[in-house]
């Protein structure tokens, strides 16, 4: 696409999972963009939920039908989010979307889970004095289920239909159709 990542944006880097300025004034931008859309959204009463589903289309990049956030609900951008149809996001969710979050249908997360693209160089230096960011995608299936307190890290795919236990911290890639569970998160069994 771009021979020279100079000649990139700093949102095309983002996207594109290149290191990145977070404080370029477009990326500021964005973020205050949906920042302005998640403080009413996480306001609105339960009696209004026809003024946060429009919200909601606003914020996430791709919803499908069916599909619904509990506020308060928080993310980067916003636009980096594809949920299929009827996902579920209870309390407190965290989306990350410095990078691609796909997320298929039928899927439920607990509360308080945590989705993040998100990430930085493991390199102290880098990390320190370049000022950069980075961000891999994270791929969740159809009909999955996240019980609350999860932490998916960058970089994950987790399968279809798989189950993963409250309080986990899934830090590789999840098989489809399994229950796994732990710190980090390992296969527990095969459903």
């Amino acid at each position: 696409m771009f021979n020279n990542n100079t000649q990139m944006t700093e949102k095309e880097k983002m996207v594109a999972g290149l290191p990145y300025r977070a404080n370029d004034a477009e990326l500021i931008e964005l973020r205050t963009q949906v920042r302005k859309i998640l403080g009413p959204y996480n306001q609105v009463g339960m009696h209004e939920t026809e003024a946060q589903t429009a919200m909601l289309g606003q914020i996430l990049g791709k919803k499908g039908e069916g599909s619904w956030i509990e506020p308060p609900f928080y993310c980067d951008y916003g636009f980096n989010i594809s949920v299929g149809k009827d996902f579920y996001m209870n309390f407190d969710g965290v989306i990350l979307d410095v990078a691609a979050v796909t997320i298929g249908d039928n899927v439920m997360c607990g509360p308080k889970v945590q989705i993040l693209a998100a990430t930085h160089s493991i390199d102290p230096t880098e990390r320190n004095f370049s000022g950069t960011e980075l961000g891999k995608p994270v791929t969740i299936g159809h009909r999955v289920w996240l019980g609350a307190g999860v932490i998916i890290c960058p970089g994950v795919t987790i399968g279809d239909e798989a189950v993963i236990g409250a309080g986990s911290v899934v830090t590789r890639d999840i098989p489809s159709r399994v229950f796994a569970a732990g710190n980090p998160c390992r296969v527990i069994k095969v459903i």
